[in-house]
């Protein structure tokens, strides 16, 4: 791509906030620490997970840099960064979560393959840029249309990035035609994170943002945008980010038998408690997030201090002085929600949470249930473990 610089200058890495927790050096993966989650509604960027596949890249000259669209479609055309800017700009706010988040509880029940991901690989971005269905009207593809006139039903994205997956190729991913074009769907080619031009970590100058949807999906770095037939070939979607059942390990996987994951599934955790924390005897302010894929709003946030027998509903929110309501006209449908409730502590408690969607699906109760050999959506209840300082004192007498 013009304005690239070689893969010798990869090595400069761009800064990063030291309190983060680093999972991976090369390449870079970190996570916050989960009480920054709820610290705001709107994740600063800095606390906003970083998720590689590959060295970082870095774009040069501005002016030089360029996407193609071509495929499936009447006239291929280059498009400078003016040529997007130039477009209406929306701003949309979203979630975006990696298909590993909570991996490691998953593989504390049996190993698995990926980054060793707490709960904190998500966050939460108010993104600006164009609408896809706007930047595809320029080759002549419709709104709401499903297909092409020359046979195109997908929308597959390239990135400057290269991965060993790809064996030194760029990362790639795609989404259905009728999801790009529908401009309810919101997918944007996004140059801004937060009001601010976006930073190399999270795909300077241009990245794409598929709401509702895994983040693998949210190629950063863009390249060139291919209208094709078929879904990407690529290995992030053939060959990973894909939901198997625990019977399945490497021995006997089949990767054509499941689709690639789009959106995710209902999910909630605990920011405010860890499994090492004391407290006090009495009462105790459990907080956290939930959310679920495809736009649907969160009914209800259920939590339970002695392990699930006994429950609270928990109060949702996500901005100041807009009541909350699952699938309103004021509720950001594309983004996390926050909770909080207030409990009574027993002895040797165990603090639950789960969240009701509103197409009324469930978290799962046992991760074992939805145990899988890449360790991807760990939507199980989440559980903490935590003393109450009366038991601690009482065990030192």
């Amino acid at each position: 791509m013009p304005g690239l610089t070689a893969p010798s200058d990869y090595a400069e890495e761009p800064p990063r906030h030291p309190a983060l927790k680093i999972n991976s050096k090369e390449p870079f993966n970190a996570e916050p620490h989960r009480s920054e989650l709820v610290a705001s509604y709107i994740t600063p960027v800095d606390f906003f997970y970083k998720r590689n596949h590959g060295p970082i890249p870095k774009v040069e000259d501005l002016s030089r840099y360029t996407v193609s669209i071509s495929g499936l479609v009447n006239k291929s055309i280059q498009l400078s960064m003016a040529d997007i800017w130039s477009l209406p700009k929306y701003n949309v706010t979203a979630t975006l979560q990696c298909a590993g988040n909570r991996r490691t509880a998953m593989s504390n029940v049996r190993k698995v393959r990926g980054v060793g991901w707490d709960i904190s690989a998500l966050g939460t971005a108010t993104w600006g840029g164009a609408k896809l269905s706007d930047v595809l009207e320029l080759v002549g593809i419709p709104k709401l249309s499903s297909v092409t006139s020359l046979g195109g039903k997908h929308v597959e994205f390239v990135s400057v990035d290269k991965c060993k997956e790809e064996k030194g190729g760029p990362y790639t991913a795609s989404i259905p035609l009728n999801q790009a074009t529908n401009p309810d769907a919101d997918v944007l080619l996004a140059y801004e994170m937060n009001g601010e031009v976006l930073n190399r970590d999270h795909g300077y100058p241009l990245r794409v943002v598929v709401p509702g949807v895994i983040g693998a999906r949210s190629v950063k770095w863009l390249d060139s945008i291919n209208v094709k037939e078929e879904e990407c070939q690529g290995f992030f979607m053939q060959k990973d980010y894909k939901m198997f059942p625990p019977t399945v390990d490497w021995d006997n996987i089949n990767w054509s038998t499941r689709r690639p994951q789009m959106d995710f599934p209902v999910q909630s955790a605990i920011c405010t408690l860890e499994d090492v924390d004391v407290i006090k005897e009495g009462q105790a302010r459990i907080a956290g997030y939930a959310l679920s894929g495809g736009g649907r709003g969160i009914e209800r946030v259920d939590v339970s201090a002695d392990g699930g027998k006994t429950w609270v509903e928990a109060r949702r929110y996500q901005k100041d002085n807009v009541a909350y309501v699952s699938d309103g006209p004021q509720s950001d449908k594309w983004a996390w929600v926050l909770f909080e409730a207030t409990l009574d502590v027993p002895a040797n408690p165990e603090i639950v949470v789960k969240a009701v969607d509103s197409a009324a699906n469930v978290q799962p109760e046992k991760v074992e249930d939805i145990w899988n050999l890449r360790g991807i959506l760990n939507t199980s209840w989440h559980r903490i473990k935590i003393q109450r300082s009366s038991c601690v004192e009482r065990s030192k007498l």
